[in-house]
């Protein structure tokens, strides 16, 4: 596990690690196993997809179709546990993810012709759920602008999980696809206190910018559901009610809760993270996470890994069901997208239809 000794950071990164993903076969190693104490540039690859639309069989999450058109993220939550991705592309889960991104720059036309594929058929596509759609580059590429331009036009249903104001730029948009029930957008806060959302999420927009961004969408009668997550322990657990008050004032529908994850990668360099910022409370820290994983720091276990166990998962989940009670705010079910509205628009040569 790296460790920065120097007690140098960089300005508005996550990590400084260039920890080695866990396929790497040869690794490369600098001084104290980290890049140059000045921080890197955002470098964009542009990749020409095959295809867009994968499917998963997780009972832990609430769709089977989504699209991601990035890789890596430039927000730099230390927690996120997409970074183990970027594994796969022999990067390093820790700086890399938030420095090396990957942009699906033909994804508009793949997504597209998949959805005029013969064999296509309706469901909600989470858009945007490994990595933020509306990471700062979008902002200059718009191919997440572009994918809920042809969502509109075919009437496909999407659901979105953010926590950038750039979705407000597509508002209009979003506005005239809910008048048709054919969108859900996910907010997920994770704390009110500016200076802890700097170190966890440095290149994010703080919570009180997000708790704006409901409000504005609510305005425009957009269904919004309030993530808290992650909840850490000793780091922002005591936030919980604090938050669930704010996101119900603030508009939103429903508002859930997932607790601190932190599968392959992620654990080593969050235990990095907490030594630099938090050493005195690292340990305690360390030990709940364990104590609702089996002794472990992760447990992928559907239906535990994104609550986990024990004694401390408890005493989280009925602070989480009382808060949201004395909110008048108990579970309610999600509006329904309507995937009943599906058409595939014509294109000039297609086949007139004989009768």
């Amino acid at each position: 596990m790296s460790r920065d000794v120097s007690g140098k950071r960089f300005q508005g990164r996550g990590t400084m690690s260039a920890i080695p993903g866990r396929f790497e076969v040869h690794s490369i190693e600098a001084e104290n196993n980290f890049y140059s104490v000045s921080s890197p540039d955002t470098e964009v690859r542009y990749e020409h997809a095959k295809t867009l639309i994968t499917s998963n069989q997780s009972p832990d999450i609430p769709f089977r179709l989504s699209v991601n058109p990035y890789r890596g993220c430039e927000h730099g939550c230390i927690y996120c546990f997409a970074r183990p991705t970027h594994a796969y592309l022999n990067l390093s889960p820790g700086i890399d993810f938030e420095t090396r991104l990957t942009a699906k720059i033909n994804a508009p036309e793949i997504f597209e012709a998949e959805l005029r594929h013969p064999n296509y058929q309706c469901q909600p596509i989470a858009l945007g759920i490994n990595t933020d759609a509306y990471q700062p580059i979008e902002k200059e590429l718009k191919i997440t602008q572009k994918l809920l331009n042809i969502a509109c036009e075919y009437k496909q249903p999407v659901s979105i999980i953010t926590k950038s104001s750039l979705i407000l730029r597509d508002i209009d948009l979003l506005q005239s696809m809910a008048s048709e029930h054919l969108v859900h957008v996910g907010v997920s806060l994770t704390t009110l206190d500016h200076d802890l959302s700097r170190r966890l999420e440095p290149r994010a927009v703080p919570g009180a910018v997000r708790l704006k961004m409901i409000r504005a969408l609510r305005e425009r009668n957009i269904p919004v559901t309030v993530m808290i997550a992650p909840v850490i322990p000793f780091i922002n657990d005591h936030e919980l009610e604090t938050l669930v008050q704010a996101s119900i004032d603030a508009g939103a529908d429903r508002v859930g809760y997932v607790m601190l994850r932190l599968p392959h990668e992620v654990a080593p360099l969050f235990e990095d993270w907490l030594q630099q910022h938090f050493p005195l409370r690292a340990e305690r820290v360390l030990s709940h996470i364990r104590s609702m994983h089996g002794g472990q720091l992760y447990q992928g276990e559907f239906g535990k890994r994104m609550t986990g166990s024990g004694v401390y998962a408890d005493f989280i989940r009925q602070r989480f069901h009382l808060a949201r009670r004395k909110m008048g705010a108990e579970e309610r079910k999600s509006e329904q997208l309507d995937c009943r509205r599906f058409q595939v628009p014509p294109r000039r040569g297609d086949q007139i239809a004989l009768f």
